[in-house]
């Protein structure tokens, strides 16, 4: 039997939410927007998911005003996450923080900063130098342990970046 979409629960907030981030790919989408990524054959490229299903995923995150296409510096658009979309940063911090402790190699976990003053956020996500939890467009993505070593080809660059600005070329 085929699962069915939807949670068909309109006094949830989770599954209401679920409903507009919770398809596969929906929220790496969503992160790789706020690790910088704009265009759409960056994204595929990064993510190997079908140009199809990308469609769908990213005019359905636009629909919902998460996401919003704007022109780009070429022919194409690129897409950017909207002011609805960056409160989904939590989220995102907390699934790379449950990751980074159960799931990865301590070569492969990444590390985020506070802009302001270089400390390293906590799995909650906060400064405890500056005792702020810091809006997305505060904080810097550091590279992987990994992505120093000379034998690795990086995928996520070599410098710190700040979250939401578009990745060097």
């Amino acid at each position: 039997m085929a699962l069915g979409t939807g949670y068909r629960m309109d006094d949830c907030a989770i599954a209401r939410t679920l409903d507009v981030v919770g398809e596969r790919w929906t929220l790496l989408i969503i992160s790789y927007l706020f690790f910088g990524l704009r265009r759409y054959s960056d994204i595929r490229k990064r993510l190997g998911i079908s140009p199809a299903v990308l469609t769908q995923r990213l005019n359905g995150l636009v629909e919902e005003g998460i996401v919003a296409r704007v022109p780009g510096a070429g022919a194409h658009d690129e897409y950017e996450l909207t002011p609805r979309g960056e409160t989904l940063w939590p989220v995102v911090s907390g699934l790379a923080q449950f990751g980074n402790k159960n799931y990865l190699e301590p070569k492969f976990r990444q590390d985020f900063t506070h802009h302001q003053c270089g400390t390293s956020l906590d799995d909650t996500g906060y400064c405890e130098r500056c005792q702020v939890v810091p809006a997305a467009r505060d904080v810097d993505r550091q590279p992987r342990p990994v992505d120093l070593e000379p034998a690795y080809t990086p995928t996520r660059g070599t410098e710190p970046h700040r979250l939401l600005g578009p990745l060097p070329r």
